[in-house]
């Protein structure tokens, strides 16, 4: 008998475990059931933070921004000798207004803007600014496609997904798209010109700092002037630099690739407003020519060999905003309010953050004893 009561109980078991069976692979191939919510009352999980990668692309952000893109083409006379890249970011009932750089647009007479579809139109330099590299060109409203749509670049993440559309190296890669990541924020890039344009009396080469954004989305010559978008699409720079394909870095040779730059769209938007108001953005006048440490003796300044930073006047010109104040020919300045300046582009650098009118007080260094001077900036 009992023999006879496990043979059962053994039949019992197998036949559970056959249906058991028959119903898993019944979920199995059943997509919908979650196996993971069915046994998860009675299975403890212990595993590392899951993560999905779902990327398919950022297609449909480049196309809300793609149309708004445009090649800058200009050049003197009725000569079209070389372009750079620009986007609209704005239209009234009458113009289509674009955004591209001052380093592209400088010294010509004739822009001309080409768009997606191949249509091409004059375009009428609106304003432009050496300092912030901003300049805007407007064109009929009747030749814009799209217009971008303002983002923000205080809202973009280190290694956030941005995107650069412009035409690089020549004409037959019009309208590029290339994608990287935020790779810095507030990185002070130097930048200079070969003439003056009035901020410094100065006639020789000047050069100054801009707070960029740094990314790797490759940019080239030809990409200058073009937009720098986030993975919504949305305008958040203007491309405008990169190092060099070979450098000198702290005294050796260096490769260096896909280090570009970026103007923060918040900054452009502030300097186009100015270009469109006034064609011209009115920045605070020193009247002071500046050199370095070391050039002091070649502007016939002798300076106690303890002094190792700072901005050194080499000259004063009469009735301007430092000569007021008292500032002469041989004072070196190493602060500016509270801002340490160790070379006269700091100077520059933390100068064009203030008003005309405004008033700071300059710490200086004169015949080797510390001095504070208060300045009220004037324009020029």
């Amino acid at each position: 008998m009992e023999s006879n009561k496990n043979k059962l109980l053994q039949v019992v078991i197998t036949v559970g475990a056959i249906i058991f069976i028959f119903a898993l692979a019944i979920i199995v191939v059943n997509e919908n059931v979650d196996l993971k919510s069915i046994f998860s009352k009675n299975i403890n999980y212990t595993s590392e933070k899951e993560v999905t990668v779902t990327d398919k692309g950022i297609a449909d952000a480049v196309d809300k921004l793609y149309d708004a893109t445009v090649i800058v083409e200009v050049g003197t006379g009725d000569t079209l000798s070389g372009w750079g890249s620009g986007v609209v970011y704005k239209t009234d009932e009458k113009f289509g207004y674009i955004l591209t750089n001052h380093h592209v647009v400088n010294g010509a007479n004739k822009i001309k803007a080409v768009f997606t579809d191949e249509t091409e139109t004059d375009a009428t330099l609106v304003g432009s600014d050496t300092y912030a590299d901003i300049a805007v060109v407007k064109v009929d409203a009747k030749y814009i496609k799209k217009v971008a749509e303002i983002g923000s670049s205080d809202d973009v993440q280190l290694g956030d997904t941005v995107f650069a559309i412009g035409t690089p190296v020549s004409l037959q890669y019009a309208f590029t798209v290339t994608r990287g990541i935020l790779s810095g924020k507030n990185r002070l890039v130097e930048m200079k010109q070969q003439n003056n344009q009035g901020l410094f009396s100065s006639s020789t080469t000047e050069a100054w700092y801009m707070n960029l954004l740094q990314i790797d989305a490759s940019i080239n010559s030809g990409n200058s002037g073009g937009p720098l978008a986030n993975s919504n699409g949305e305008l958040i720079g203007i491309n405008n630099s990169k190092l060099s394909s070979s450098s000198s870095l702290m005294g050796s040779s260096a490769s260096i690739e896909n280090m570009g730059f970026s103007i923060p769209i918040e900054m452009v938007m502030n300097v186009a407003k100015q270009l469109e108001e006034k064609g011209k953005v009115t920045r605070p006048f020193l009247g002071v020519s500046l050199t370095t440490i070391e050039g002091a003796s070649h502007n016939g300044i002798d300076l106690d060999e303890n002094i190792k930073s700072g901005a050194v006047i080499a000259s004063v010109e009469a009735d301007s905003a430092c000569d007021e104040a008292g500032i002469k020919k041989g004072d070196v300045i190493t602060k500016m309010d509270d801002k340490e300046i160790s070379n006269y582009k700091y100077l520059k650098y933390y100068l064009y953050r203030y008003n005309v009118g405004d008033k700071v007080k300059f710490t200086i260094i004169r015949d080797g004893k510390e001095k504070v001077i208060e300045v009220t900036l004037k324009s020029k």
